[in-house]
């Protein structure tokens, strides 16, 4: 199966601002020119430039950010390749690095149109606050003067147990999907007000994504509502919006790290048309998909 199909997919049913960025996106190229690191989890099916292209083209969306995604570790070729593609002055790329990066590479990382680090605590088993917290320090100032921010994947209790070091860090923060809650776990579960609170001081950007991770209610994901609407009303200067496409499962039982897994089936134009549900004021969803993107990712 495509990994974008467009017939699979629902129009968007309201008018998208002209500079609307889709923040979260990954490409999964030829095996054979960009080998997934062996130390991977899963392996999904390739998602093209060119598909990536027509999925932004069909939600009328002029931006984009290509996640660099845990299957390559720290190379970035793929990524980079795709902004290649695209070109940067529709795409962008959050890279992964590790301690031995020099700061050249991250230079040339930069040209090549990076603007972020993604730091990536979902796939560990156990979690030291207090080591995470000395890595974050170090990767920040690996990055310092660059203009760059750390985006972080990790479950809702771990962002609570870190509430302290991402407040003090000297540089843009960004959570992904919603702070990866539990699942159906809605606004009040444990962990969720410290989101709400970094997002409302300004330390974190939360990225409004991938509801369909948190919530098993699809394909409108009714009880993400509340979730949204806490997060954009504490600061909508600090929220951002993404696809999470082409939709990896990294959770399939059975499989081994190298069987390719399907990609979980998800509708772009139904996922983006709950936004407008969640922020009913134009003016809002123009800083979530225009202006707040524009100013965390150099546009």
């Amino acid at each position: 199966m495509r990994s974008f199909d467009r017939a699979r997919q629902t129009p968007v049913n309201f008018s998208v601002p002209a500079g609307a960025c889709d923040c979260h996106t990954h490409v999964y190229l030829d095996d054979q020119a960009y080998p997934m690191d062996p130390a991977r989890k899963y392996t999904p099916p390739p998602a093209t430039n060119e598909e990536l292209l027509a999925l932004q083209k069909f939600l009328n969306f002029d931006r984009v950010v290509i996640v660099q995604p845990s299957n390559y570790g720290a190379d970035n070729r793929a990524t980079l390749d795709g902004v290649k593609a695209l070109g940067q002055r529709r795409a962008r790329a959050v890279v992964g690095i590790d301690e031995k990066t020099a700061a050249a590479q991250i230079d040339a990382y930069h040209a090549a149109g990076a603007r972020g680090v993604r730091v990536n605590l979902a796939l560990a088993e156990n979690v030291d606050p207090a080591a995470v917290a000395k890595h974050l320090r170090a990767t920040a100032e690996q990055l310092k003067e660059r203009g760059w921010h750390i985006q972080i994947v990790a479950h809702i209790n771990v962002i609570a147990a870190l509430k302290d070091a991402l407040s003090s860090l000297p540089l843009p923060v960004v959570i992904d999907h919603f702070g990866y809650p539990k699942i159906d776990g809605g606004h009040r579960q444990p962990g969720f007000d410290v989101l709400v609170d970094l997002v409302r001081s300004g330390a974190c950007h939360v990225k409004i994504s991938g509801a369909y991770r948190c919530s098993t209610q699809a394909p409108d994901f009714p009880n993400m509502k509340l979730m949204a609407q806490a997060l954009i009303q504490a600061n909508p200067d600090r929220v951002v919006w993404g696809t999470d496409w082409p939709h990896p499962d990294g959770h399939v039982q059975g499989a081994k790290p190298t069987d390719v897994t399907p990609n979980l089936v998800v509708d772009d134009g139904a996922l983006l048309n709950q936004l407008p549900v969640w922020a009913p004021d134009a003016a809002v969803r123009h800083k979530i998909l225009v202006a707040n993107p524009a100013r965390l990712y150099d546009f």
